[in-house]
């Protein structure tokens, strides 16, 4: 009888340990989806110019970078999980700060039309991966793996828009990279 109930119980940390952990990363990634989304909002409504969207970029980057490397091993750590979510409210407030400095973009520019379509792109690619860890199609290392594809990305991104302009060549190429990570996404969400 004792022996069940120790059972019973070690069973039952378990699934709660991984539920806990799926709350984690769940969260961790939705928090990525929401500052995408109020990044793509900034540069919708002018408010981000495509050179500060893609300073924002690279912050995101090293955000998906630190979740990836993070997860690698299968696990997140307090420390780990204390450090992301710092990093996400220096994020959080560089998006605000540069939402509100008074620069200005132009919303229906060549330029700033690739930045929202390609922002647009990881709001998505982020949703997939949302669906994935609520459907538990997705295992820990999937999502850092996944994670770290994402943060390739966002560096493209970064790097194109740096000097303020992002041209059509530089978007086909992040656009490759996007339907790389597509790709991966589904194969890890159907294995």
């Amino acid at each position: 009888m004792l022996r069940s109930g120790i059972a019973f119980a070690s069973a039952l940390s378990l699934c709660l340990g991984a539920s806990a952990f799926a709350q984690t990363v769940s969260s961790e990634n939705q928090r990525n989806i929401d500052q995408q989304q109020r990044i793509d909002q900034g540069l919708q409504s002018g408010q981000l110019s495509t050179g500060e969207a893609s300073k924002l970029e690279n912050g995101e980057a090293r955000i998906d970078g630190m979740e990836s490397n993070a997860l690698k091993n299968g696990n997140l750590s307090a420390g780990e999980k204390r450090d992301i979510q710092r990093a996400q409210n220096n994020e959080s407030r560089r998006i605000y700060a540069l939402k509100h400095n008074g620069t200005t973009g132009n919303p229906n520019s060549a330029s700033s039309q690739r930045m929202q379509a390609d922002v647009q792109r990881n709001i998505n690619q982020g949703r997939r991966i949302q669906q994935g860890i609520n459907s538990g199609s997705l295992s820990r290392r999937d999502v850092g793996q996944l994670q770290g594809g994402q943060a390739h990305v966002a560096r493209l991104e970064g790097k194109a828009g740096a000097d303020g302009y992002v041209g059509p060549r530089e978007q086909r190429h992040i656009q490759h990279a996007h339907n790389v990570q597509s790709q991966k996404i589904f194969a890890e969400k159907h294995e």
